[in-house]
């Protein structure tokens, strides 16, 4: 693997556990983490009770280690140190990990963990040497890492990905779970040349009680997968009144941006973009290079329409008891629907009981009171519509 990475940031283990708390994969760099670290997480982890949070963060320390984790597809992916290092930098390492990892077993999950684990040792002891992080590129490793995957059946994925949220009629819009592997070859011995690219957006709105919109704000991605043989430049146009920056206005100074395009606060790429006429018109040139990765990251504050409306209305039923009614209506066209929508409501800790109603006639409906983290979990399979739910709370 070389000495590449040994001035930058150390790690002590490396492991992956199920929700039930297995060990799925584990890896000791540096002999200096005592044993049973992988039982001391996952203890702390299910019976978090610090500082009145239910959750545990995404850092913490026992005993003397830090104890960094994520959690991708429902597994713990967990770094452990004695060292101060830089919490981004782990919490990045781990998630650029579970990517390397999908992009060579082509689904990510336990079964392919299990199915996989000789190929997935090789992979991280090119990823890391002796702590050190060597190189997370997909295309960089497939010089040293030589197993083949062994593939499993698309068809036992996890919970839907969160880019194919919408579907338009019948016809589902494609996301970004695709589960091939960049090293894997075809059964049938042909090459399909193919390019899969997403636009992933996270959207986060205040409103006020009244139902208006105090802040909102887009974090999005432009996420592509290349299956194309003898990695050719392609050419990426985006919209051509796209404007980065305000020109000195405040980001939430929206009449500076009446009638001037696509406005973004802010955005990075990925090195291997070209940006020679990005500012003449708006597109990118790149060499996509193997596996997953994010072409361009954006932000966005510019004035929009949020795909739903929350209203609440709150009232007190008792001394003991507040009645409220939570009502979302969808924003987007009715030939639209949106697929497995959850809304999460944290409830005040002296909850002891939630009931729930909901609206007559209501079909493809969950309503759950998590008691542990006093919160409540209203889902439904589709949303197209005003959709409301009445619920009663015991204190």
């Amino acid at each position: 693997s070389g000495g590449k990475g040994r001035e930058g940031m150390m790690i002590s283990q490396f492991f992956v556990l199920s929700q039930r708390g297995d060990n799925i994969v584990f890896r000791d760099y540096r002999a200096e983490v005592p044993k049973g670290s992988t039982e001391t997480f996952f203890r702390k982890v299910k019976f978090w009770k610090e500082d009145g949070n239910a959750e545990a963060p995404p850092i913490f320390n026992v005993d003397g280690v830090n104890y960094f984790h994520v959690k991708v597809v429902g597994l713990y992916f967990v770094a452990t140190t004695r060292v101060n290092v830089s919490p981004s930098l782990v919490l990045e390492l781990l998630q650029r990990i579970a990517r390397v990892i999908k992009d060579y077993l082509g689904v990510l999950n336990e079964d392919s963990f299990r199915k996989n684990f000789v190929l997935v040792y090789e992979l991280l002891d090119e990823v890391i040497d002796f702590g050190y992080v060597q190189t997370t590129s997909t295309e960089v490793l497939k010089s040293y890492v030589f197993n083949e995957p062994i593939l499993i059946a698309p068809a036992r994925l996890q919970p839907i990905d969160p880019a194919a949220i919408f579907t338009q009629g019948s016809k589902r819009m494609p996301g970004t779970a695709v589960t091939k592997s960049v090293v894997a070859n075809d059964p049938s011995g042909r090459r399909r040349e193919e390019i899969f690219v997403d636009i992933i957006e996270k959207i986060s709105v205040t409103f006020s009680s009244s139902g208006y919109i105090l802040t909102s704000e887009i974090d999005g991605t432009i996420q592509m997968k290349s299956y194309l043989f003898g990695n050719p430049e392609i050419r990426l146009a985006l919209n051509e009144d796209l404007n980065i920056g305000r020109g000195g206005a405040s980001v939430y100074d929206y009449r500076s941006s009446s009638g001037s395009g696509v406005i973004l606060d802010d955005c990075n790429f990925h090195e291997s973009v070209r940006l020679d006429s990005f500012d003449s018109d708006r597109t990118l040139s790149l060499v996509p290079p193997d596996g997953e990765f994010p072409v361009m990251n954006y932000r966005m504050t510019q004035e929009f329409k949020p795909p739903f409306h929350v209203n609440t209305l709150i009232e007190e039923a008792g001394r003991l008891k507040a009645e409220v009614i939570i009502k979302i209506r969808a924003e987007f066209p009715s030939d639209v629907v949106a697929n497995t929508i959850t809304i999460q409501m944290p409830l005040p800790n002296y909850t002891s009981r939630a009931s729930f109603e909901l609206e007559l006639g209501a079909t493809g409906q969950k309503t759950d009171f998590k008691e542990t983290s006093k919160m409540l979990e209203w889902s439904f399979k589709k949303a197209s519509d005003e959709l409301s739910l009445g619920l009663l709370l015991n204190m």
